[in-house]
């Protein structure tokens, strides 16, 4: 049978000691969680409140809990953003994702100092600020004094039009193509730099191919991290924004304010001055994207790989 050697001033010694510990630890922690409430979590809890009622020049403003909601998901503005949001990321993803595992793949094999350079060149439009990085392409794609004009009228040709509606599509998919492909290229080159070599040692024993061993270890090794890439692609592809919004007065039309549900929200609030209403769509979209995200992770949940 044992005995307790702990006297009360052990005791309240310790407990004072956990108490001061405790006290440090939320000093350290403190400064950002009141940063982060005060600039995320009440922002978005009134946002929330807002979207709880309706204002009007009749009945003044008046609750109607989610009366708002019921109204956007049967607001054609609404839903035919967000059906183009989605038709852009089926296109959109499964591109950037083609386009930064290759590059990744190339990278990791090639081990040059012109390899170092490769990386920082093809990193460098992420780096660029998406308002400079869209009117720059704005620039590139003018029909009037762009370079590429200039280069088809060269050749005796009319350039492509890719601010019009017919081409904006394509246009937009180009410039969000690469300014997220340099982004996603490192976080695959990391993933395929913290594969163990002998693996490749062996399977060349073996005689494969560096074909085979792309196909057969680097690719399946570097599931999770596609798997991440996809994620953040799927949700910030969902809240498209900061490109049509910068190309808009240049596309003539072609980019309306209801072109993707965030330029909507931001018609309604800042134009219309409908603040609950455009919180309301914020929310709303929100929703859509928790749902998207939610049913592509539980479609993968057993293996955690879509590549499994």
């Amino acid at each position: 049978m044992s005995v307790s050697t702990d006297t009360p001033v052990s005791t309240k010694r310790r407990r004072s000691t956990t108490i001061r510990q405790n006290l440090t630890g939320w000093a350290f922690v403190g400064p950002f969680a009141i940063v982060f409430l005060a600039l995320l979590v009440l922002p978005i809890g009134y946002a929330f409140y807002l979207s709880l009622f309706q204002k009007s020049l009749i009945g003044g403003t008046r609750f109607v809990l989610f009366g708002n909601y019921a109204k956007a998901f049967s607001d054609p503005s609404f839903l035919d953003g967000v059906w183009f949001v989605i038709r852009f990321s089926l296109v959109l993803i499964p591109l950037q994702m083609a386009v930064s595992l290759a590059i990744a793949l190339i990278l990791d094999i090639v081990v040059t100092r012109f390899a170092r350079f490769s990386r920082l060149m093809i990193f460098m439009p992420y780096a660029i600020p998406t308002v400079i990085g869209a009117l720059m392409w704005g620039f590139l794609y003018s029909d009037n004094f762009g370079p590429l004009a200039e280069i088809f009228e060269s050749l005796g040709r009319q350039a492509p039009d890719f601010l019009s509606s017919s081409l904006i599509f394509y246009g937009l998919l180009n410039i969000v193509t690469w300014q997220w492909a340099g982004y996603y290229m490192i976080i695959l080159y990391a993933a395929l730099q913290g594969i163990d070599p002998t693996l490749y040692e062996a399977a060349r024993i073996d005689g494969a191919s560096q074909w085979q061993i792309v196909l057969r270890i680097k690719i399946p090794l570097v599931a999770p991290a596609l798997v991440l890439i996809l994620v953040f692609a799927l949700i910030g592809t969902l809240q498209f924004f900061n490109e049509p919004k910068i190309l808009q007065d240049l596309a003539a039309g072609a980019i309306p304010n209801d072109f993707t549900p965030n330029m909507y929200a931001y018609q309604q609030a800042f134009s219309l001055a409908n603040y609950n209403y455009g919180a309301t769509i914020s929310f709303a979209l929100g929703a859509v994207v928790f749902v998207c995200v939610f049913i592509f992770l539980f479609a993968t949940r057993k293996r955690g790989s879509f590549m499994s």
